[in-house]
């Protein structure tokens, strides 16, 4: 697949990019390449190959979750500015 020139026009008008002539000419020329590569990489055999969501493996570097007691609702709400024995109280944002 080729790209033309009105393509690259027509992708640069979309991303509202004002190009001058010498940089359409550049990046037609570019994106064929590109594409020419890209072209080439659909023609490797890829049926015995595996499907990855990564190209390398990955490891899960996080902690595993563990049920603890937590905070006394008393002792949460100690240094609140401001709470009702349940919850901290806070201005209103949105009004009344």
């Amino acid at each position: 697949m080729a790209i033309t020139r009105a393509d690259v026009e027509k992708v640069a008008r979309l991303a509202r990019l004002r190009l001058s002539e010498d940089e359409l000419t550049s990046l037609t020329n570019e994106l064929s390449q590109i594409v020419t590569y890209v072209d080439q990489l659909a023609e490797v055999d890829t049926d015995a190959v595996e499907p990855m969501t990564h190209a390398i493996e990955l490891h899960n570097v996080f902690a595993d979750d563990v049920v603890r007691p937590s905070l006394p609702r008393e002792q949460a709400l100690a240094n609140a500015p401001s709470h009702n024995d349940q919850a901290y109280l806070v201005p209103p944002v949105l009004g009344d």
